[in-house]
């Protein structure tokens, strides 16, 4: 059998979950910590009933829900793995930062690093008889990454699928893209307190599957969409011009402080991404590299090719690739050593 036919496919997910994937769900155990400056966060976990078996901690993107990872969790944990997952502030069942719950928004991107932080060093190491593995996608890619760098010894491997590692300006310079959120951002702090949505940023709105740019996969899209619908607290809008700038400084940290990164990464790149920028992640592979050989093998991102955003929420073809490849990297690099 082959690996790719372990993971549900999207036959099964006609009209709605099917019953093993919900009733999986129910039996999870939901929960919350303070975070920094007092920020409800929000997780869910759920460990295997044998012991001693390895954990991935799941770390999703901006406007995500962990209620949204379903199935993938699922998927994870069928393959034996304890699952840990969190919403991060100002998103999801979290905390919201602003008067607008809408408003995509962060005091410092620190804080998201620091609240992850928390969550591994008292909540996870509690589950765990070695280091975790770590799976984050696009803004979780970003935070993970910085939070590796900070406790260079914490995790056994991570997989960062699509990181936002730079973003993609269109056909603007990344120069210029730069200024202008600078520009922005000094005066709405001359003129308001209330932090303002970026260009053509809005409160949440539906987006057609014909028009969105996150999955090629119909039913994983009409999921999204329903869950949003059926649970508007979990609603996200666009972003703000502080959390723009904020982003923009955990980038800038992430390539200034490289050869911190000791834990074995592969980075996993979708193809036809038009979210992020496809140049940063290639720039952070080849550099990597040099510095680490045991990340991103050959200097390079691994590519899916096709491949929208949203790598484990694609077409089966694109799904499976993205899934054997992320359980392959973690069997390469396990690990039976104590927290250090």
């Amino acid at each position: 059998m082959s690996q790719s036919s372990q993971f549900n496919q999207e036959k099964n997910l006609r009209g709605k979950l099917p019953d093993e994937i919900t009733s999986f769900w129910q039996q999870g155990l939901f929960h919350s910590f303070s975070g920094m400056n007092a920020v409800s966060i929000h997780y869910a976990q759920f460990i295997q009933p044998q012991e001693q078996l390895p954990t991935i901690v799941i770390v999703p993107g901006r406007g995500e829900s962990y209620l949204k990872y379903q199935e993938l969790t699922f998927d994870l944990y069928q393959q034996g793995y304890n699952i840990f997952i969190l919403d991060h502030r100002g998103q999801g069942l979290s905390g919201r930062l602003l008067a607008n719950l809408n408003k995509g928004y962060v005091d410092k991107f620190q804080h998201y690093v620091d609240d992850f932080h928390y969550f591994i060093e008292n909540i996870v190491t509690h589950h765990c008889s070695a280091k975790p593995y770590l799976l984050a996608h696009s803004m979780g890619a970003t935070i993970a990454t910085r939070f590796m760098q900070d406790s260079p010894n914490a995790i056994a491997a991570a997989v960062i699928s699509s990181p936002m590692l730079g973003f993609n300006s269109g056909l603007l310079p990344t120069s210029i893209a730069k200024k202008i959120i600078a520009t922005k951002l000094t005066l709405n702090s001359l003129i308001s307190k209330t932090p303002w949505y970026f260009f053509g940023q809005k409160d949440y709105s539906t987006v057609s599957f014909s028009k969105n740019k996150l999955t090629h996969s119909k039913p994983r899209y009409q999921l999204f969409i329903d869950l949003y619908k059926k649970n508007n607290v979990i609603q996200l809008g666009g972003v703000t011009t502080h959390w723009l700038a904020q982003s923009i400084v955990a980038q800038n940290d992430i390539l200034a402080n490289l050869a911190q990164l000791k834990t074995p990464i592969l980075l996993l790149q979708a193809g036809r991404d038009s979210v992020v920028c496809q140049q940063a992640q290639n720039d952070f592979c080849q550099q990597l590299h040099e510095l680490q050989p045991q990340s991103c093998p050959k200097g390079i991102p691994s590519r899916i090719d096709g491949a929208f955003h949203e790598l484990f929420f694609e077409i089966d073809d694109y799904r499976n690739s993205a899934l054997t490849q992320t359980m392959t990297w973690f069997k390469q690099h396990k690990t039976a050593s104590a927290f250090s």
